[in-house]
């Protein structure tokens, strides 16, 4: 190619070949947006759950700057204590919050 042909050659942005690389990108690995959201491999005790931070010292909506916690730990019935995780145990822990909003006659609880 002539000096004045790579003058004129448009050069675009595509896509770089996958075999190329020598890891795997975050989607290839299964990570998600969030290294706070992932789950352990190993088991780990409640107290180990309840220490975990999925997002630290981040403006939310307001501005104000929260923390929230991978885990939610929550009194069950028999007197256990059960650790949910924000994400992959969101709606149970969305009945709970409902749940903890009603009295003894099952009347919503309004504040």
């Amino acid at each position: 190619m002539s000096d004045k042909n790579q003058e004129n050659q448009i050069n675009q942005p595509v896509s770089e070949d996958t075999h190329l690389r020598e890891e795997p990108n975050v989607n290839e690995r299964n990570l998600t947006a969030n290294p706070g959201d992932r789950i352990a491999d190993e088991s780990q005790s409640i107290e180990e759950k309840a220490q975990q931070v999925a997002v630290d010292d981040v403006p939310d909506i307001t501005g104000d700057k929260i923390t929230v916690p991978t885990y939610f730990v929550v009194d069950e019935p028999d007197g256990t204590k059960k650790a949910l995780h924000h994400v992959k145990d969101a709606e149970e822990i969305s009945d709970m919050i409902r749940e903890a909003r009603v009295d003894e006659n099952g009347n919503r609880i309004w504040w």
